[in-house]
């Protein structure tokens, strides 16, 4: 690899590199001090779950869980992958105004934020994520019975929820 500097612009730092520094160093930096973002779509029975890779660049599918179990399995999620912000997807109806799902998100934020202090909580408005989730299965070609897995609809909702966020810091 060449010598040179990289400026690890969310950090404001400046990072030498040598001769000596391959790719994976510079995997292992960035993972020591950036967390993936995590985007949740909240369902009343599911929440569909995404996550940015290492470097804010792509987002990705994570899971589908069921409600009740949703912050257990964060917990040990993050126990593994370091997390710095979470996207929450927020039904807004077409005035603009909250949906009636708040009323479940609400209490579900609460609990997040209780449990994970330190983790950043943003929202995204959510409005069409399904029928965008249902056009991509589409146009990806699958087949009917798949169209029809709701688990899948949720994770690719809470995919296209954080590629939204993400487009929206101009983080591509």
């Amino acid at each position: 690899m060449r010598r040179g500097l990289f400026i690890h612009f969310s950090l404001m730092q400046i990072v030498h590199f040598t001769e000596q520094t391959d790719f994976s160093t510079f995997v292992a930096y960035k993972h020591s001090t950036m967390g993936r973002i995590l985007a949740i779509d909240y369902g009343q029975k599911r929440v569909g779950l995404a996550v940015t890779d290492i470097l804010h660049i792509t987002a990705n599918g994570l899971d589908t869980v069921l409600v009740h179990e949703v912050l257990d399995y964060l917990e040990k999620y993050i126990t593994k992958e370091p997390v710095e912000k979470f996207v929450i997807g927020l039904p807004k109806q077409m005035n603009g105004q909250d949906s009636d799902s708040m009323q479940y998100i609400r209490p579900f934020v609460v609990g997040l934020q209780r449990k994970f202090p330190d983790i950043e909580l943003v929202y995204m408005d959510e409005r069409f994520t399904s029928v965008l989730a249902h056009k991509a299965m589409l146009d990806g070609g699958l087949k009917k019975k798949d169209r029809q897995n709701k688990e899948l609809v949720d994770k690719i909702s809470a995919t296209i929820i954080l590629q939204s966020y993400m487009e929206s810091i101009h983080k591509y």
